[in-house]
């Protein structure tokens, strides 16, 4: 049976970080073997909460995401459950090769938080702004990988990857962004959640079927999308998939059985990331056209976030535009 979540628009905006903060102070409260460890950022990756509640269980690290690795590794192997968290251009950019030989090759339940992913470092430029990261970890095994769309659900992801054994990647965004998801979700163990199915006033038939696949905030744009496309008799229904890896693959088949086409959405290179599990999947077990939507092989800039959804093509507008092409 397909999951799906009413989609009801809000008001309300937050920042995913800000929902990470959340679930580890609950996570903090309800297990005393969850341990955080910063690399010197602790407000920005909201740690600050946990921080206050539990002074004896954090770790600042400073500049020190190599050895912040191998000290979470240590910790995790003697029963703790370390979280640490920088900038995902720093880790997992900067101590990749730790993450995967520490942490990774000896499979201890460390949880890899990256902030300011994708393109909403905004003003922080190329630099700062992580677009290969999802590439980075899918790669590696035993890791899972989480791409929570608002702060509702970078919250109880969070709350879910404390009670795993696995090493586990969290992606975050600096902006704040629009809450999606009911304030009472429930994380159903990485199933795909299905947040909009497109419906004809008349009760007749779509001229075309499109199956939108999104992660992260742009999940909002997505939506979006699917509305403007709905009034031009286009059907698009639009999917979170929250967690990358292990990927939803009894999902995908049973979903592509209804779908001409898959246009998959993220704010990340195309090449490695949501796009490329989901293409690579069906490529071999269910062959469907499947166009991806990302970043095209460039590097970042500096800008306004919405300047840069604009430059990269990930407003609601050029996803609409993407599925146009296609079905003409």
């Amino acid at each position: 049976m397909i999951r799906e979540t009413l989609f009801t628009p809000k008001e309300e905006e937050e920042t995913t970080r800000g929902g990470f903060g959340e679930g580890l102070l609950r996570a903090g409260e309800l297990n005393p073997r969850v341990v955080a460890l910063c690399a010197d950022l602790t407000d920005s990756v909201r740690m600050d909460l946990f921080k206050a509640k539990f002074p004896t269980r954090f770790f600042e690290m400073g500049i020190t995401e190599q050895a912040m690795s191998g000290l979470a590794s240590g910790m995790a192997g003697f029963g703790y459950i370390p979280f640490m968290a920088s900038y995902a251009a720093f880790s997992p950019g900067r101590n990749w090769e730790q993450i995967r030989t520490t942490i990774c090759y000896n499979n201890v339940p460390v949880k890899v938080i990256g902030a300011h992913t994708g393109l909403s470092a905004g003003p922080d430029g190329a630099t700062h702004q992580a677009i290969e990261d999802i590439a980075l970890m899918r790669m590696i095994p035993n890791m899972q990988v989480f791409v929570p769309c608002d702060y509702v659900e970078a919250r109880v992801i969070t709350e879910h990857v404390a009670t795993t054994p696995f090493p586990s990647y969290i992606r975050l965004t600096r902006e704040k962004t629009p809450i999606i998801l009911p304030d009472s979700y429930v994380w159903n163990h990485g199933k795909a959640n299905v947040l909009s199915v497109p419906q004809k006033k008349d009760g007749g038939q779509f001229m075309y079927n499109v199956g939108i696949i999104a992660c992260g905030p742009v999940v909002y744009e997505a939506l979006k999308a699917a509305k403007l496309l709905e009034k031009e008799g286009v059907g698009a229904t639009v999917v979170n998939m929250a967690q990358i890896k292990p990927l939803d693959t009894a999902f995908l088949l049973r979903f592509v059985k209804d779908i001409r086409t898959v246009i998959t959405v993220e704010e990340h290179q195309i090449a490695g990331g949501l796009g490329s599990a989901v293409a690579e999947f069906l490529s071999e077990h269910h062959p469907v056209t499947v166009a991806r939507i990302g970043i095209e092989d460039r590097f970042g800039q500096s800008g306004k976030l919405q300047e840069l959804h604009e430059e990269y093509g990930l407003t609601a507008k050029h996803i609409a535009d993407k599925v146009r092409m296609i079905v003409k």
